[in-house]
């Protein structure tokens, strides 16, 4: 399986109370979205598995190699102990997924916590994101972790555990996650992305803001092309109107959609990054291109606005950086 990067804290207490008896019936994994709290609920549950099914595999962490009966069990799909509930694909609607995970998702698990679990004295049951269960489901999920069926594991991965039921939250042991460090950043996104340019990741680190898995998002749409575009349109203020008519020309294209709305995202948080250096009147001046560029790109999709003038406002706005840096050296 592939192995954990970061999060060693939370794996050092998983494994101490799986191997000191104090192993809770309930784990609420809390934490920005993307930063790995499905994948370390993955790991902790096969590693869970692998150690009450044996053999046991080496090492401290949460690591199972491929090879493992277990592992290899849940890579086919085929653990009989093993559940993860997660949102369904919409039918006909291709890889659109589903709003809420539904009760019926949570009804079919009383046959599995009917009966004991079948290779070993553990099972372990994932739910990828608890946020998105819809009411029904989070009262019907609500009667299993009040009354658990000896040996099962629940896993919760929660990117807003301030919004479950309470009576949820205190059932469980919460487990908080936070973004990762750029190394790790950079070592998850090597791994997952052997054949990217280190510029491509280096700009892919920048946008994740800590977290894999929103980096990972933007996998082959050259952002460190977008970044570039904006230095240059930031530092210069592209007094021509060049750069930013190449962009929103390079953009506006439907072929290029999903790169349009990684702009979308990307040109906002751009300033949000120069802000962070600047100080007073700079400061200020740079939050309100910020705010303006926020709810033009917010509104670009819903409204289907023009991507060209949508990109070309948004770089104006980036351009305006150069005004406020030449304002606050006079």
């Amino acid at each position: 399986m592939t192995p954990l990067l970061g999060h060693q804290a939370q794996i050092a207490a998983f494994v101490e109370a799986m191997r000191g008896g104090r192993l809770h019936h309930a784990w609420l994994l809390a934490g920005p979205k993307g930063v790995g709290k499905g994948g370390f609920a993955r790991a902790a549950a096969a590693r869970l598995l692998a150690e009450a099914a044996g053999p046991p595999p080496a090492g401290d962490g949460l690591d199972v190699p491929a090879d493992h009966p277990t592992a290899r069990l849940i890579a086919a799909d085929a653990h009989p102990d093993f559940r993860v509930i997660e949102r369904l694909a919409r039918e006909g609607r291709g890889e659109e997924l589903a709003r809420n995970i539904s009760i019926d998702q949570i009804r079919a698990l009383v046959p599995m916590l009917g009966m004991a679990p079948a290779l070993s004295t553990r099972r372990a049951i994932i739910i990828d994101a608890v946020d998105d269960l819809e009411r029904a489901g989070a009262n019907a999920l609500l009667k299993s972790l009040e009354e658990p069926p000896a040996g099962t594991i629940f896993l919760l991965v929660s990117h807003s555990p301030g919004r479950l039921l309470p009576t949820i939250r205190s059932r469980c042991r919460i487990l908080r996650f936070q973004a990762l460090g750029d190394d790790v950043m950079t070592a998850a996104l090597a791994g997952a992305l052997p054949d990217a340019a280190p510029d491509e990741l280096a700009a892919l680190v920048r946008a994740g803001g800590g977290a894999p898995g929103q980096a990972l998002r933007f996998a082959g749409l050259d952002l460190a092309g977008l970044d570039a575009a904006l230095d240059r349109i930031a530092d210069t203020g592209d007094p021509r109107n060049a750069e930013r008519l190449a962009l929103a020309k390079a953009l506006s294209a439907k072929a290029v959609q999903p790169r349009y709305q990684a702009f979308l995202e990307r040109a906002p948080a751009f300033l949000v990054e120069r802000a962070r250096t600047a100080r007073g009147a700079q400061l200020d001046a740079i939050l309100t291109e910020w705010e303006r560029a926020r709810d033009l790109a917010a509104s670009a999709l819903p409204l289907s606005l023009d991507p060209q003038a949508t990109v070309f406002q948004l770089c104006g706005h980036v351009a305006a950086l150069a005004r406020t840096r030449a304002h606050a050296k006079g």
